[in-house]
C-alpha cells in the first residue's frame, strides 16, 4: 500500500533563523513541517500526534553548550515512544557527545551548520525507516 500523506517532521530548536532554514530546505523536498522551540513542546506536540521523524537540537538555553537539556529530552522520547525515528543537531558536536546521542536511541547526529544534501539524505532515509518500523508494528498487532 503506498502512502499518499506527507510525511510529518517535528523540528526543534530554540533558534527561529534554524527552524525557519529546515523550513525552507525541508519544504522543497515536500515535508509537512512543524517547529516548536522547547523541550516541552516537543513532548506536547508527540503525544498529540505522529510523526515520521523528530529533528531535535540539543541545547535550549543561550549559553548553554553541554546537550544536557537535549539528552534528557531525548531519553523522555524514546521511553514515550522509541516507534518514530529522531535525529539530533547541535553546533557542539564531539564524538563523545555523538556516542551518548546514538546510545540513548537516536538514530544520526548531525554537526551545525549541517551540509544541506547530507542533511536530507538523512532525513529521507530516517522517514523511510520510521514508516517501515510503523508497518511492521501494525502487521504485527494485526
Amino acid at each position: 500500500m503506498t502512502r499518499l500523506v506527507t510525511p510529518r517532521v517535528l523540528v526543534a530548536d530554540d533558534q527561529r533563523d534554524v527552524l525557519e532554514a529546515l523550513r525552507l530546505l525541508l519544504k522543497v523536498d515536500g515535508y509537512e513541517l512543524e517547529t516548536v522551540t522547547s523541550p516541552r513542546a516537543v513532548m506536547e506536540a508527540v503525544q498529540a500526534r505522529e510523526f515520521d521523524l523528530v529533528l531535535m537540537d540539543l541545547n535550549y538555553a543561550r549559553d548553554t553548550t553541554s546537550g544536557a537539556g537535549g539528552l534528557d529530552l531525548l531519553s523522555r522520547l524514546r521511553e514515550l515512544d522509541p516507534t518514530p525515528p529522531v535525529g539530533v543537531m547541535t553546533a557542539w558536536a564531539s564524538l563523545a557527545l555523538a556516542v551518548e546521542v546514538m546510545r540513548r536511541g537516536a538514530r544520526d547526529f548531525v554537526a551545525k551548520p549541517w551540509d544541506n544534501a547530507r542533511l536530507l539524505a538523512i532525513v529521507r532515509t530516517q522517514v523511510e525507516l520510521g514508516s517501515a518500523l510503523r508497518r511492521g508494528e501494525r502487521l504485527e498487532e494485526e
